[in-house]
């Protein structure tokens, strides 16, 4: 029987890390070469990384590209690699996959479905390819021009095929892979950059066991890992498929810069199963596609695959927020590092935003050393001085080094704040400070109260009142990120964002929001799992139970008025069901409202009321969306306008459609 062991490779890459992303490359190859593997499946795009935006424009991120490309082909004795990176060819940018074998390319394929929604800009930067076509480029290698085939290509490397799906291609209805089927492809290799959401680990498991069924083929699908540019988190997840049964998953959210995965594919099984399934009929597009032939030799491989074991907190009866705890935490861990920032900074303000992102910092690191040991994130962490000087003892004094937060209060602020944020800080092992601001905020009124010549006061001024004092936070923790050159964490959330529930040059300050991403319903399920069970394998976080008890609240108007955000707002269930009838499913202000009514959510007065209110403030917010910190993104209801949500900034506000709204009978 013919069986050839194939390789899936997930690699942390960073945008034109030209030295970093070749050595890893290199220990991919070297990884997949020790387990006996034949064939390798490296990301999408690995050797310049995905992220590169427009400076895939650049000639020389494509120069360098192709250079690298030449320093890793000396490096594939023995091996079948597809490398990804950009390709200029008659004056058009393609995102290519370069086939090499034993030290020589074999060709480029030309990604022909280009990813164009939602984080997705592949059309800005490179063209499809057209199905059926093949080209010729010349290459310059070693001083000699070289003239390699270009296009729709598969290879047949010493009787073996071996053909590419590239990442896009396999979410679309006409799959390549259906074609590659047809001129007998015995294996189909998926170079992916696929980032994480929540649940999308299932639609890929489908897709690559039922390409690898559907079309009799091993089915290899690599991935990123990590946070490569700074909004976007890959989870990694290699999937190897084999006649339509999952033979092999990798971890995901791994902290490892390189994970390769093997399995061994039976190439005779699949053909006779092709036959039965495929009747070749002529076809005149055939004309067009092209076979590179080589001599050579696939190795053969012995032996039988084990059943893929997932991590154990794949299992969890709470798998979205076990996925939202690693997600945010390895994409936090990741920033850190590739921004050489020195630890983080987070005005905590016993609320449970705040809490939040200060316990998924303790996180990246507790995630960290059971992946890496302590030894292993000691090394991650070598930029930072205290660390590379081998002071740190246990991840305890580790904590205390990178994360410090500050409580801010005023004669606002409460007591059981205070203690809430404490009890938070003491949990995670955090360097804590507590300060007063009142001193500064009676500075700012009597300047202001001196410019109008006016008494401040909440009846009149009830929001320059508010604001004011979250500005003035401000200054000071950025002071501390500043004097620590460390990474400011905004706290605000997505439900925020949506209604503009928060202060510019206040709770928004921050390099990178990580729960700008996630509503606060969800936050909330999230915190009372944190309490009930905790990620696995990990400590718990029992400070947040103190957090939990309070109601939301900003804090910003008088104890005696016992302000809530829901009270502000509205309840924080019915603000985020509203985000996801008029963004995410796109209806209108009467159709949201009969979507509420129907599901019997409320009176219809105060319906209307919540409809109408929301819609407003959407319309009103969109500058303040606009400068919020990125935010990680985690699923389909970003509200981010860089990645996934343009919405202009000046708009109606929908008034004729609150128009409607209000004059409906019903």
């Amino acid at each position: 029987m013919l069986k050839i062991k194939v390789a899936g490779v997930a690699l942390n890459q960073t945008p034109f890390d030209w030295a970093g992303n070749r050595n890893r490359i290199l220990d991919a190859l070297k990884e997949a070469r020790a387990q006996g593997a034949s064939l390798v499946c490296l990301p999408e795009l690995g050797i310049t990384g995905y992220g590169c935006e427009d400076a895939f424009f650049n000639p020389h991120i494509q120069e360098s590209a192709m250079r690298e490309l030449m320093l890793l082909v000396k490096e594939t004795a023995g091996l079948f690699v597809g490398f990804g990176l950009p390709v200029r060819h008659k004056g058009v940018l393609f995102n290519c996959i370069a086939a090499v074998y034993d030290g020589e390319i074999l060709g480029f394929v030309a990604k022909k479905a280009l990813a164009g929604d939602g984080v997705h800009y592949e059309p800005r930067w490179f063209k499809p390819w057209q199905s059926e076509l093949v080209s010729e480029i010349e290459v310059e290698m070693e001083g000699r021009r070289e003239t390699y085939p270009f296009g729709d290509i598969h290879f047949d490397v010493g009787g073996v095929k071996i053909g590419f799906e590239i990442c896009e291609e396999a979410w679309v209805a006409n799959r390549p892979g259906a074609q590659l089927a047809r001129r007998d492809v015995d294996v189909i290799l998926n170079p992916s950059a696929s980032h994480f959401a929540f649940g999308k680990l299932g639609v890929r498991s489908r897709f690559v066991c039922e390409g690898s069924r559907a079309f009799s083929v091993g089915y290899v699908y690599s991935n990123l890992i990590g946070n490569e540019a700074g909004r976007i988190v890959y989870d990694g997840g290699v999937l190897i498929a084999d006649g339509g049964t999952l033979v092999a998953q990798g971890p995901r959210f791994s902290y490892q810069d390189v994970l390769v995965t093997t399995a061994v594919i039976d190439v005779d099984r699949n053909r006779v199963t092709r036959e039965r399934t495929f009747s070749y009929q002529p076809d005149l597009r055939d004309a067009g596609s092209a076979c590179v032939a080589v001599r050579g030799r696939i190795a053969l491989a012995k032996g039988q695959n084990q059943t893929p074991q997932p991590s154990e907190w794949e299992n969890s009866r709470d798998l979205k927020s076990e996925e939202f705890s690693r997600a945010v935490a390895l994409g936090l861990f990741d920033f850190l590092r590739k921004s050489k920032q020195l630890g983080f900074v987070i005005s905590l303000s016993g609320g449970l935003d705040s809490a939040a992102v200060s316990i998924l910092c303790r996180m990246s690191l507790e995630f960290a050393a059971q992946d890496l040991g302590f030894d292993g994130l000691l090394k991650k962490l070598s930029h930072i001085p205290a660390v590379a000087s081998g002071q740190m003892k246990n991840i305890d004094e580790l904590a205390k080094l990178l994360i410090s937060c500050a409580y801010q209060g005023t004669e606002n602020s409460s007591h059981e704040t205070l203690k809430a944020a404490e009890a938070v800080a003491k949990d995670i092992g955090a360097t804590f400070y507590n300060w007063s601001i009142s001193d500064l905020l009676n500075g700012y009124h009597k300047l202001a109260e001196g410019a109008i010549g006016e008494k401040l006061t909440w009846d009149r001024h009830d929001i320059p009142l508010q604001n004011i004092q979250a500005r003035t936070r401000g200054p000071a923790i950025w002071m501390i990120a500043n004097l620590k050159n460390a990474l400011l964490l905004a706290t605000s959330n997505r439900s925020e964002a949506a209604v503009g529930y928060a202060t510019m040059d206040g709770d928004t300050c921050g390099g990178i929001s990580p729960i700008g991403g996630i509503d606060k319903a969800f936050l909330r399920h999230w915190a009372k799992w944190l309490v009930a069970a905790g990620p696995a394998g990990i400590r718990r976080f029992a400070g947040i139970e103190s957090v939990v008890k309070i109601p939301p609240t900003a804090e910003l108007r008088p104890q005696a008025s016992h302000q809530t955000d829901e009270d502000d707002l509205m309840p924080y269930e019915i603000l985020d069901r509203i985000e996801r009838l008029a963004i995410r499913d796109h209806k209108s202000p009467l159709d949201v409202y009969l979507s509420l009514k129907a599901d019997e959510l409320g009176e219809t007065k105060q319906l209307k009321s919540w409809t109408t209110k929301f819609f407003r403030l959407w319309s009103r917010n969109q500058w303040k969306r606009e400068r919020y910190a990125p935010a990680f993104h985690l699923d389909d209801e970003s509200l981010d306008p860089k990645t996934w949500c343009r919405f202009p900034i000046l708009s109606s506000g929908f008034e004729e459609e609150l128009r409607q709204l209000d004059a409906y009978k019903g």
